[in-house]
């Protein structure tokens, strides 16, 4: 089902549940847009079918939405680039994981559909590093042989704004491949050696699809929505795999969240056969002295995502957190 018609359906079946209070305490989120699709979803299902605070979040990127949190403008930001509990500690936040999601390479090759073209790690870190310039190169012809890729130039399009999913994508280019680390690195915002600028994930699909020869980066749900081609990728055991629920899955279920400290986690690159080597895990921030009733209330929130959000989230192409790493969020955080 597309994901347009999917939440339409979900949101309209929502309104038989009846309206939330009009005097119910406001909670307000925001930031990254990697989860966006499923926040606004959850929000408007919670805020229409409990009685409860009304949930509203804003799609403004993990960058803006961390800095609105520190500012206290919001109560909670979504971040797909996560703090150490050193910096945790600095800030007075906490933080804890809500949900994990594929970040996919997105291409516009004439010709060539999804799931068809295959990236190496080394080829995949060239092109956007800028050396590989054409798509009928050598080094991705003899990745391809099936394929009939056309003489045509490499367009790269990157995030222009600050942005966990740019920390998720330059984190694994930075594992795979030395030139990138030693020239590019990591972060959530970088200085791209090649390519031009997108705003927000839609923004870089909007680039992708209009631009014949372009390659991308974006999380999953976004390239569904748009149709665009997702690049199969070579994962850490030498394996290429295309993204979906199943490859998604396997790399999150191969990670140890009870020795990471502060709930601090970045997937990518994981090992097992089938797991999809670049995902992401989309967190929750706040701080620790939000007032006793708004906590309250938050947590009732996070709680029903947790409990009543997981099958509306898969649906939509995201993840969701383990029940062993949900039972430690409520042992820790939820206390």
């Amino acid at each position: 089902m597309k994901v347009k018609k999917l939440l339409a359906n979900i949101l309209i079946s929502a309104l038989a549940l009846g309206a939330a209070k009009a005097d119910e305490m406001m909670i307000n989120g925001a930031g990254a847009s990697f989860p966006a699709p499923v926040y606004q979803m959850w929000s408007y299902l919670y805020t229409h079918s409990q009685n409860a605070a009304k949930i509203n979040y804003q799609s403004i990127g993990s960058g803006a939405g961390l800095n609105q949190l520190k500012s206290g403008t919001i109560d909670f930001a979504g971040s797909d680039n996560p703090l150490t509990l050193e910096s945790q500690k600095e800030f007075a936040i906490k933080q804890f994981p809500m949900l994990t999601g594929g970040v996919v390479v997105i291409t516009n090759i004439p010709n060539v559909k999804s799931g068809e073209l295959k990236l190496d790690r080394k080829t995949l870190s060239r092109i956007f590093l800028g050396e590989i310039k054409n798509w009928n190169d050598a080094e991705i012809a003899k990745l391809n042989p099936s394929l009939k890729l056309p003489d045509l130039p490499i367009t790269v399009v990157h995030r222009s704004d600050s942005s966990g999913t740019t920390f998720i994508f330059t984190n694994y280019l930075s594992k795979i491949s030395k030139d990138w680390k030693e020239n590019i690195g990591e972060g959530s915002s970088v200085k791209w050696p090649a390519g031009i600028g997108g705003q927000k994930n839609p923004g870089v699909c909007n680039n992708v699809k209009k631009i014949s020869g372009s390659i991308g980066y974006t999380e999953y749900t976004y390239a569904l929505e748009a149709k665009l081609a997702c690049a199969t990728l070579e994962n850490a055991e030498g394996k290429f795999v295309e993204p979906n629920l199943k490859t998604f899955s396997a790399a999150v279920e191969s990670a140890n969240w009870a020795d990471a400290k502060g709930f601090y986690m970045v997937l990518t690159n994981q090992g097992g056969e089938n797991s999809y080597p670049i995902m992401g895990v989309t967190y929750i921030l706040f701080p620790e002295n939000c007032g006793a009733e708004k906590k309250s209330e938050m947590f009732k929130y996070f709680n029903w995502c947790f409990n009543s959000g997981k099958i509306n989230a898969e649906k939509l192409g995201y993840v969701p957190i383990p029940e062993s790493v949900v039972k430690l969020i409520r042992d820790e955080i939820f206390k």
